[in-house]
């Protein structure tokens, strides 16, 4: 099996294996084949992705504080102030990043 173990901070998070080798284990356990997430769903529109003027907001609905998020993040506190106050446009890694942490599928898309 091709298995890949994602760790954090040297703990076992994530395995990622091919999505045939997936389904090979739900047959194995007796469960209905699933489609890919991509095919089961309806991507939504640009339009209803939040802007990164939103993430100060988004944020804080999450219940996330400032320092806790940027530490999540990768980035320093004051560079993610940069960020919600719209002085600074984050890379793509850091969109990815923030995407991944808040839950906003629009900003994975655009990197």
């Amino acid at each position: 099996m091709d298995l890949q173990v994602i760790s954090r901070d040297g703990e076992p998070e994530y395995a990622v294996l091919p999505w045939a080798q997936y389904q090979a284990l739900l047959n194995a356990a007796g469960l209905k084949e699933k489609q890919p997430a991509a095919a089961a769903q309806a991507q939504p529109t640009p339009e209803e992705f939040p802007g990164f003027d939103q993430l100060g907001a988004l944020r804080q609905a999450k219940g996330l504080e400032l320092a806790g998020l940027a530490r999540s993040v990768g980035i320093s506190p004051a560079y993610l102030e940069l960020i919600e106050s719209g002085t600074r446009e984050p890379d793509a890694a850091i969109k990815r990043s923030l995407a991944w942490n808040l839950g906003v599928p629009g900003w994975r898309a655009e990197s």
